[in-house]
């Protein structure tokens, strides 16, 4: 507790002020954490002092303003659309910061642009070079000469242990074909704190897993008196994941940086609320890198306007991705989506009514 008031004065990430009238103080709390590496070996202990945040007006971001502050003042550039994104350039080279809270991950095309980075971060602030990037929030990192691996296995373990399906038998699918998941107004009601539990759990872990995504998505709509049926449901997938643990994501080592993106809606399987939940992946090159399965706001009348919402969705995440992509100097022309919907793709191309896909080919 002492580092953390000791480093927070170094830092200077306050202003002493005098209380005005009429204003009530923030509150405060301490939170330990036991810090673990990906092996589940203890690192350290961290004390945190942290602002209740339900008390908090939008923008106190104290630490925020110290380091970027610091950084602007060293020629670094700030992202335009990823505000914690910071880029160096010298000469042909580049060094990339990117930054979540109080953890920095950085990375160069030349080593002694990383080597001044830590030099000047470690004279300026109270911080631990952590070397090699191979853990960072939960997700383990490996990185060879084909790629980089990135899994959730240590995570996807904890849970299996943590709502007790260690043992028992595994299933090759996260959801079975021929059940139909609903309200199940009849069925019998479970326990509503954990079923909540587990389907943040495993929300968390399709960060790593978009194997999952789909049902956990369907799952999750149930969180409000959920009954045996949707039990059933979370237990099955949970049984998937322990007959697959090592299931990660690989990023192979390439220079190919094209964008693309495909959709899908079926139409014919809208939930009860006759709204469909459409889906919809992107990929760098070859890697998977963006994907989400989300129930569409308003109700569909057609299968053309069911899939054109859904590559609406695609369109949006592809220009934010081709936007971001800028700030890592990757300069992106044309953006293809693929769709499987011949009226979908005749409505985009009507240049009339649909200036939006000027940028995106679909």
């Amino acid at each position: 507790m002492k580092d953390e008031m000791d480093s927070m004065a170094s830092s200077k990430v306050w202003d002493l002020i005098k209380l005005p009238d009429g204003v009530k103080t923030i509150g405060c709390k301490w939170v330990f954490k036991t810090k673990k590496d990906s092996k589940g070996n203890i690192e350290k202990y961290k004390a945190r002092l942290v602002a209740k945040g339900f008390t908090q007006r939008e923008g106190t971001r104290a630490w925020y303003d110290r380091l970027s502050s610091f950084l602007l003042q060293n020629g670094f550039i700030r992202g335009k659309v990823d505000t914690t994104l910071f880029v160096f350039e010298k000469g042909q080279d580049c060094l990339l910061v990117q930054i979540y809270v109080d953890d920095i991950i950085f990375g160069a095309t030349n080593d002694s642009l990383c080597k001044k980075f830590s030099k000047l971060m470690q004279g300026e602030f109270e911080m631990s070079m952590m070397g090699e990037l191979n853990f960072f929030l939960g997700l383990q990192i490996k990185q060879c000469q084909e790629g980089i691996y990135i899994s959730q296995s240590k995570y996807t373990k904890e849970l299996l242990k943590k709502f007790g399906i260690e043992e028992g038998r595994t299933v090759s699918t996260p959801m079975a074909t021929n059940v139909k998941i609903d309200k199940d107004e009849k069925g019998k009601s479970v326990d509503e704190s954990k079923y909540r539990g587990m389907i943040g759990s495993l929300l968390y872990l399709t960060a790593s897993r978009p194997d999952i995504l789909h049902v956990v998505c369907l799952c999750a709509r149930f969180q409000s008196n959920p009954k045996e049926s949707h039990m059933s449901a979370v237990k099955r997938i949970f049984r998937y994941l322990k007959g697959t643990i090592q299931y990660g994501l690989f990023y192979p080592k390439n220079e190919n940086f094209s964008l693309k993106g495909y959709s899908d809606s079926d139409y014919a399987e809208k939930l009860m609320d006759g709204k469909v939940l459409p889906g919809s992946c992107q990929f760098l090159g070859d890697c998977l890198v963006s994907w989400f399965s989300m129930k569409q706001n308003c109700v569909s009348l057609s299968t053309a306007e069911a899939e054109y919402i859904s590559a609406a969705f695609c369109c949006t995440q592809l220009l934010w991705m081709k936007q971001t992509l800028a700030g890592y100097k990757c300069s992106i022309e044309n953006v293809p989506i693929f769709c499987d919907n011949i009226s979908t793709i005749n409505i985009a191309q009507n240049p009339i009514h649909h200036n939006c896909t000027k940028h995106i080919e679909i």
